[in-house]
C-alpha cells in the first residue's frame, strides 16, 4: 500500500489508527508532528539537544496516551504544543543559570559568511531580548509570531483566556520592540 495514502489523513485519525495497531500511522504522523515540536522547542530553549530531547519526549507522550485518545476534544497539535511548552519551561527552570545564547546556531551552506554573522546577530539579539521576557510572555510571543499559531489555540495550549494570550503577546512584543531598538543599526535594519 502506497505510504502517501494518508497525506489527507487528519492528526486524530492517524493517532486512532496508531492506536488500533496501525504502524504507517505512526510513522505519518512522526514525519508530520516532529519537524514541527522540534522547531518549537528550539525557538524556547535554544538548544539543539535539548530540544530533540523535549521532541522526543513529547512523541512518546502521545504515544503513550494514544489508546485513550477522545477525538473532537482537542486537537493533536494543540495537544501536542502543550507538552512541548511544559517540557521547555521545566527545563528552563532547572537551568536558570545557563545562558540561552550558549549554544550556537547551525550554519547555512548557502550563505555567505557575512550574511551568516548578520543573522546569527539576529537570532542571538532575538533570543537575547525573548530571555529577558517572563516565561509566559515569552510562550505567546513564540506561539504567535514565530510559531504562527492563532490566538484561541494559543489560548487553548497555555490555558487561559483569548484576552489574557492577547495581552501577553502585545506586552511581550513591546517589551521586545523596546529591547531591540537600540540596535537596529548594529543588526541591519533600516527604516526604509
Amino acid at each position: 500500500m502506497p505510504f502517501d495514502r494518508m497525506n489527507d489523513v487528519s492528526d486524530d485519525a492517524l493517532l486512532v489508527l496508531y492506536a488500533n495497531g496501525d504502524p504507517e500511522a505512526a510513522k505519518m504522523l512522526t514525519q508530520r508532528l516532529t519537524p514541527r515540536i522540534y522547531a518549537h522547542a528550539y525557538r524556547m530553549l535554544s538548544n539543539q539537544a535539548d530540544a530533540e530531547d523535549v521532541a522526543q519526549d513529547a512523541m512518546l507522550r502521545l504515544w503513550r496516551i494514544a489508546p485513550d485518545w477522545r477525538q473532537g476534544e482537542a486537537k493533536v497539535t494543540t495537544w501536542l504544543y502543550r507538552v512541548v511548552a511544559n517540557l521547555c519551561t521545566d527545563r528552563l527552570r532547572r537551568a536558570r543559570t545557563k545562558p540561552l545564547d550558549a549554544v550556537a546556531e547551525p550554519a547555512d551552506g548557502t550563505a555567505s559568511v557575512a550574511q551568516q554573522m548578520q543573522t546569527r546577530a539576529r537570532i542571538d539579539a532575538l533570543h537575547g531580548a525573548l530571555a529577558t521576557l517572563p516565561d509566559r510572555q515569552r510562550q505567546a510571543v513564540v506561539l504567535r509570531h514565530i510559531e504562527g499559531l492563532a490566538n484561541p489555540e494559543i489560548a487553548e495550549i497555555m490555558q487561559i483566556s483569548i484576552e489574557a494570550t492577547e495581552s501577553l503577546t502585545a506586552r511581550g512584543k513591546r517589551a521586545l520592540a523596546t529591547a531591540l531598538k537600540t540596535r537596529k543599526d548594529a543588526l541591519g535594519f533600516t527604516d526604509d
